[in-house]
């Protein structure tokens, strides 16, 4: 019966928390004076190695582009895979420069110093980085034998359209838009690159006006709506996945909605579509699938989708999952692996209630396993 609670706790926690992970694969960028400022990569690039050598760790960093067309509005996905290992994950800038930090100070990969999953530079070294974006390719980089002294650069990774795909990042619907529909979509894009929130809903709303059927249009005011509105937010990624059956992002933000309100057949229906479209999928999409799943009552398909987002998720970009499988396994009376997941999930989990609660339940669960 404590555990029992020690369990309700956690799976409240989850839930609530994971919910607002929105979508990890668009985090919020940084803000330097708009989107032209928003990428100092290049700039300062002598400094950041200095430092970098300073501290013991070592930096890479790249582009990426788009063969025949813009970038798209959201962030790029991008991973660095060892093998078949995912081993470190991020997201690119508004201009698609990334960066990738490997070392003994703090940074994606080493949260704290006590994280014994960190990595070093030397375990990146013959591995490959990719961007990864749905509807599309890209050429790989690899990750050469450097020392602190070699140039950082990696490249560029050109990314042109997968004909085999079925889902896409991209709508087709953009490209049959009417040219007045699209120039009010393109200022909307400036204007929230611009963190003009107001007049990029403004042009947003005149974009779905001129036309009703434009899918990105409506993903991205409902994007601008999720955190002060979340039924017109989901009002408007439904509109988008009528207008797009095929638009694969509108269905992490369905998902992440329904998991807020607790609609977790819904969460199940959206992710499972995702899916069918992209087979991979994305350690937010497998996340929710898990969350929806746990909840349905499936908590092997649930299991099963936590494993797939945490071992493509070495940076926690879903930062629940592994909170979660340790809910699941407490579940069937595992509680020594629970202890575990909890124990590791604290080496990268930010100083507040959620470490807090999570320092709680390891120790009722260090007294359930008597160590």
């Amino acid at each position: 019966m404590k555990w029992a609670l020690i369990s309700a706790g956690l799976c409240a926690c989850v839930c609530v928390l994971g919910s607002r992970v929105q979508a990890q694969g668009t985090p919020p960028l940084p803000n330097n004076g708009g989107a032209e400022g928003a990428s100092d990569i290049g700039k300062t690039a002598n400094m950041g190695r200095m430092m970098d050598k300073q501290t013991g760790s070592l930096r890479f960093y790249g582009k990426v582009v788009m063969a025949g067309g813009k970038l798209p509005w959201d962030p790029i996905p991008v991973a660095v895979t060892c093998g078949e290992k995912t081993r470190y994950n991020t997201f690119t800038d508004p201009k698609g420069g990334f960066d990738i930090v490997a070392g003994s100070r703090n940074s994606e990969v080493v949260t704290t110093a006590h994280d014994t999953h960190r990595i070093t530079p030397s375990d990146l070294i013959g591995c490959q980085v990719n961007a990864v974006l749905d509807g599309f390719i890209g050429n790989p980089l690899m990750i050469a034998n450097r020392s602190f002294e070699d140039d950082p650069s990696l490249g560029t990774i050109l990314l042109h359209r997968d004909e085999h795909a079925v889902g896409s990042v991209q709508s087709a619907t953009t490209a049959s838009a009417p040219p007045e529909a699209l120039k009010e979509f393109d200022k909307a894009r400036a204007d929230d690159m611009g963190r003009h929130a107001d007049s990029a809903r403004k042009h947003l709303q005149k974009a779905v006006s001129l036309d009703p059927q434009m899918a990105e249009a409506w993903y991205h005011l409902g994007k601008l709506e999720e955190s002060d509105k979340p039924q017109d937010a989901l009002d408007a990624y439904k509109k988008a996945a009528s207008a797009d059956a095929n638009f694969v992002p509108t269905y992490e933000r369905i998902a992440a909605i329904s998991a807020n309100q607790q609609k977790w057949q819904d969460v199940v229906v959206a992710t499972n579509h995702a899916l069918k479209l992209v087979p991979a999928g994305t350690p937010q999409i497998w996340y929710f699938n898990a969350v929806g799943n746990l909840n349905a009552g499936d908590k092997a398909a649930a299991e099963t989708s936590a494993e797939t987002s945490l071992a493509m998720d070495p940076n926690h970009v879903a930062p629940n999952t592994e909170q979660l499988l340790a809910v699941i396994l407490s579940s069937r009376g595992e509680y020594r692996k629970a202890l575990d997941h909890l124990r590791h999930c604290l080496t990268y989990t930010p100083p507040g209630p959620n470490a807090e609660l999570m320092k709680q339940q390891v120790a009722q669960l260090e007294k359930v396993v008597g160590q």
